[in-house]
C-alpha cells in the first residue's frame, strides 16, 4: 500500500467536478494536487483488484485519526488530479462518466502509469490503443516509442518504430528519451538506417514500374508526355495533335521501354531517393509527389498540367507501397 497511499496534503483541499462530487459516495480519494474526489467503492472494485483488496483491509472507526471527511474515510493518493479524473472516468459506468480521449502523450503517459499501478488491465487497452492512434503517432512517434518501449508493449513499440521513419535517422531532443535505454536508442537508429539501405534498390531497379504498367502504352504521360489531342496522357490518333513539349532525361537508368522519360519526373526520382536515405517511408514517397504535382502545374505546360494529378497520385501510390513493401521486411531488434 505505501506505493499507493501518499501523505494527507496540509494545503486546503479542493472538490472534484462531477461525478466525483456525489453526496452518497462512500470514499474520498485525494489527488497529490489536494482535490477530493467523492466516489464509490464499488465502481473501483470491480475495475481494479488493487482497489479491492485495499478497500478489504481493515478500516480505522471514524474519528479515530484525521484523515476523515463528512465522516468519509480520505485516501490520498500520488496521481494529480488530472490523472485521477482521467482514469476514475474510465473506472466508472458509462452512463455516470464518458470515457475521456487520450490523444495528449502526457496524459497517456501518466494515465498508462496509472493503469499499471491499480492493475487496471482494460484502461492499458485502451491507453494502447491510444498509442497506436495515426493522428498521435503522426505527430510525435519517438514520444510514442518511447513509451511503449519503457512499458514493454510490443506491438505498439514496433508501429512507433515505424512511424519514426517519417524523422532524420539522429532524432532531436524529446522530453521521454530518459525512458529509454542506449540500447533501445541504438536499436531504434540501426532499424532507421537498414530500413534507408533496403529500399536503395528501388532506384537501381524499375523493373517495378514497368511490370505495373505492363508497356509504354501504360504510362504513355511518362515516356511521351502525352497530347494535346490525348485524355489522361494516353494519346490520341487526330492528326492535329501536338506532343508535349516538357524536355526529357536520357539518364540510361532511368529509361523505361527503352524510351526518355519526362525530366520533372526524374527529378522527382532523384529528389525522392535522396529523402528516403534520411525518412524511409512512404509518406515522404507521396509528399514529394503532392510538390511535384505543384510545381508541373506552375510550369506553364497545358499537357502535363492537365494529367499530372491523377498519374502522380497513381504512381506514388505505387511507389509508397514499394517502399512499405521494403520496409516490412526489416525487424527492430530489441527484446520484449
Amino acid at each position: 500500500m505505501e506505493q499507493i497511499v501518499s501523505q494527507i496534503s496540509t494545503t486546503t483541499p479542493t472538490c472534484a467536478p462531477s461525478p466525483f462530487d456525489h453526496p452518497e459516495a462512500d470514499i474520498i480519494l485525494q489527488s497529490s494536487d489536494s482535490v477530493n474526489f467523492r466516489v464509490f467503492k464499488l465502481f473501483l472494485s470491480l475495475a481494479s483488484p488493487v482497489f479491492e483488496t485495499m478497500f478489504k483491509l481493515p478500516q480505522p472507526a471514524v474519528g479515530a485519526n484525521e484523515d476523515t471527511k463528512d465522516s468519509l474515510p480520505v485516501v490520498p493518493v500520488q496521481e494529480n488530479s488530472k490523472t485521477l479524473d482521467t482514469f476514475l472516468r474510465f473506472c466508472y459506468p458509462s452512463t455516470l462518466a464518458e470515457d475521456p480521449s487520450l490523444e495528449n502523450l502526457a496524459d497517456i503517459k501518466a494515465i498508462l502509469g496509472a493503469a499499471r499501478k491499480y492493475s487496471l488491465d482494460l484502461i492499458e487497452r485502451k491507453v494502447c490503443q491510444a498509442l497506436a492512434n495515426p493522428k498521435v503517432l503522426e505527430a510525435e512517434p519517438l514520444r510514442c516509442f518511447a513509451i511503449a518501449r519503457n512499458a514493454r508493449l510490443k506491438h505498439e513499440t514496433i508501429t512507433a518504430a515505424r512511424y519514426t521513419l517519417r524523422q532524420p535517422l539522429i532524432p532531436a531532443w524529446f522530453a521521454e528519451i530518459n525512458m529509454i535505454t542506449a540500447s533501445d536508442l541504438l536499436a531504434l537508429l540501426t532499424y532507421h538506417k537498414k530500413c534507408s539501405i533496403t529500399v536503395a534498390p528501388l532506384l537501381l531497379n524499375l523493373d517495378w514500374v514497368t511490370s505495373h504498367y505492363g508497356s509504354s502504352n501504360g504510362c504513355n504521360w511518362l515516356v511521351s508526355g502525352g497530347s494535346l489531342g490525348g485524355t489522361f496522357g494516353f494519346g490520341s490518333d487526330r492528326g492535329d495533335s501536338k506532343p508535349c513539349p516538357c524536355p526529357r532525361n536520357t539518364k540510361a537508368k532511368f529509361r523505361l521501354w527503352r524510351n526518355t522519360p519526362l525530366s520533372w519526373w526524374v527529378t522527382y526520382m532523384e529528389e525522392t531517393f535522396e529523402l528516403l536515405k534520411d525518412t524511409p517511408s512512404g509518406g515522404i514517397v507521396k509528399s514529394e509527389a503532392e510538390k511535384t504535382i505543384r510545381k508541373v502545374r506552375s510550369g506553364g505546360c497545358a499537357i502535363c498540367s492537365a494529367q499530372v494529378k491523377a498519374n502522380m497520385e497513381e504512381f506514388s501510390d505505387l511507389f509508397a507501397l514499394k517502399v512499405e513493401e521494403a520496409i516490412a521486411a526489416i525487424a527492430l531488434k530489441t527484446n520484449f
